[in-house]
């Protein structure tokens, strides 16, 4: 018997200007496709010109300076475009679509589509619904208990997921799809029983318990800080009067 974590996965990853989804812009993209556990990744690859000045911290992380995107990159308007169609294309297919920290690329791609495009992610997708799977929701629900970081860095170590150039999005796109087999194949036994669709929803409330226990925490720690429940696409904020 095939189970969903051995069958059809495309993966989904940015790399961008900041981390404020409303502001912050994407400067590169990567979808990557496997139609089987093992079988080649098919990899399509965005370079965007964002139009904004990239600060140094983010080129720190990902390497991608002003003057390589104005030289080298696209401009941002066709390009969210192509990149929403592509995922339409993934879900259309039925192929589920693994995004690591879902909230923050999906979200960020959204606010891209209306920026520049006067639309939305679910103007894309149409009546097809939205089956994400995000390694980091699955992780925490899963292995809730077990201490320390769960970045996709951190993450690949403990399943032994090769990581092969953090930061480039077509590499954290292809760890996150190895990265959610792993996870199933771990606790199969919890997972297996489950279809893409049904984990879909279930990650939405396990995101949305996540979410109040480190708000309890940064408010017992009197830390400033709000913690979006969310998922895995953050709600537009109410316009300004």
């Amino acid at each position: 018997m095939s189970h969903w974590y051995d069958g059809p996965l495309a993966a989904f990853d940015t790399e961008t200007t900041g981390v404020d989804v409303e502001e912050d812009r994407i400067v590169s993209a990567a979808l990557v496709v496997q139609d089987a556990a093992g079988g080649r990744m098919r990899v399509t690859r965005w370079l965007v010109n964002p139009g904004i000045p990239v600060p140094v911290g983010a080129t720190e992380i990902h390497g991608l300076t002003d003057d390589h995107l104005q030289r080298n990159g696209r401009w941002p308007a066709p390009v969210v475009e192509e990149i929403a169609r592509a995922l339409a294309e993934q879900c259309a297919a039925g192929r589920p679509l693994v995004v690591m920290n879902a909230p923050f690329d999906l979200t960020l791609l959204d606010r891209e589509l209306k920026r520049h495009r006067a639309s939305s992610l679910a103007g894309y997708l149409g009546n097809t619904p939205l089956c994400v799977l995000d390694p980091r929701v699955l992780d925490k629900h899963l292995d809730r208990y077990r201490k320390g970081r769960r970045t996709l860095t951190d993450l690949c170590a403990l399943y032994e997921v090769v990581l092969d150039g953090a930061h480039d999005a077509a590499a954290d796109a292809a760890a996150s799809l190895e990265l959610v087999r792993a996870v199933g194949r771990r606790f199969s036994s919890r997972l297996e029983r489950l279809s893409p669709a049904e984990l879909h929803a279930l990650q939405a409330v396990w995101h949305a318990a996540q979410a109040r226990g480190l708000q309890a925490w940064f408010a017992k720690s009197g830390t400033p800080e709000t913690v979006d429940p969310a998922w895995p696409l953050r709600p537009e904020l109410p316009a300004a009067a």
